[in-house]
């Protein structure tokens, strides 16, 4: 009898059914799913993160968050949310101006304002600084080094082992925003350093490695040969990374289902295994996450579903 072909689940919510209700509400315009989904998420800050992110790029578009802030302006969990649409409208504005092509200062300022009005209504809530210092990459120049320092610290004492958090100061590091590949591995790899064993911080590695690949492409730094290319991933220091991050993440890890806020992470570390070499890896990482898939990093070396299957073939994994 032949096997059900594969097929990967790019689910945008990752697998968050209650994030989808509330995302319908933002199509029929009610923002009283909002509300609710944000109240019962209540300090689970992995959970508040992904939802308050990916509820802000649904009401980018709309005046959902404006509604709901009309109808209970001091509602902190309005403000957060509030402080997130202004960051990926912002965000939106500057890929539609395209790459390098400034936008207007005061949308960003904008953005700035609501995340620290956010930061005041919620002080226990570390995502409206998560926001601030992503953010403060569209100003042409940073921030002063002083002022980014100060969001940092109060982000950490919030969520020390938050990976968006740090995911938003690696790109601020990055040589495509306001600094260098150099200091953007030294500050995963010192992220990765502190963190406990269980914790997912070791994979920013993995997101620096995505980073660099990245900026070569957008740069039109590929006149290497294919080989060159390649070796990106598969060099000893990749493999080496992929292990270490195996090893003081996943082999950590309790036993357990994977969090919708986690699943991009697991992605990363898997496209990572997969193009370093490393089978063993590569194989437990896919049959622990099944299905589930986000469509980055997968998307920036090719079309997503193609890779998932041809390393599942690779590998030799059942349908």
């Amino acid at each position: 009898m032949a096997r059900d072909r594969f097929a990967p689940d790019f689910d945008p919510d990752c697998g968050d059914a209650a994030l989808t209700n509330a995302c319908h509400d933002i199509v029929i315009g009610r923002w009283q799913g909002l509300r609710d989904l944000l109240r019962t998420t209540g300090a689970d800050w992995l959970a508040r993160g992904h939802r308050v992110r990916l509820l802000a790029q649904a009401c980018a578009g709309s005046s959902t968050t404006e509604t709901w802030l009309a109808a209970e302006p001091r509602s902190a969990d309005a403000l957060v949310l509030r402080a997130a649409t202004e960051t990926a409208r912002a965000f939106n504005l500057a890929i539609s101006a395209g790459r390098g092509v400034p936008i207007d200062q005061h949308r960003i300022d904008t953005a700035v304002t609501a995340c620290l009005q956010a930061a005041d209504a919620y002080l226990d809530d570390p995502t409206p600084w998560i926001s601030l210092i992503s953010v403060a990459r569209l100003y042409p120049a940073g921030v002063r080094r002083q002022e980014l320092a100060r969001w940092w610290d109060e982000l950490h004492q919030r969520d020390p082992y938050s990976v968006e958090g740090h995911l938003q100061v690696l790109h601020y590091y990055s040589a495509r925003w306001h600094g260098t590949h150099g200091l953007m591995y030294d500050f995963a790899r010192d992220a990765a350093g502190v963190a406990p064993p269980g914790c997912a911080l070791p994979v920013l590695v993995q997101y620096a490695r995505v980073e660099e690949y990245r900026y070569a492409i957008d740069a039109g730094h590929t006149g290497q040969s294919a080989v060159g290319l390649g070796q990106h991933w598969s060099n000893d220091g990749a493999l080496s990374d992929v292990r270490r991050t195996w090893q003081r993440w996943i082999m950590g890890r309790p036993d357990s289902g994977i969090a919708p806020g986690e699943l991009r992470d697991l992605n990363y570390l898997a496209h990572a295994a997969c193009n370093s070499g490393d089978r063993e890896v590569a194989g437990a990482l896919l049959r622990m996450l099944g299905p589930r898939a986000t469509r980055t990093p997968w998307s920036y070396t090719g079309d997503a579903e193609q890779q998932l299957l041809k390393w599942r073939k690779e590998l030799k994994l059942r349908g």
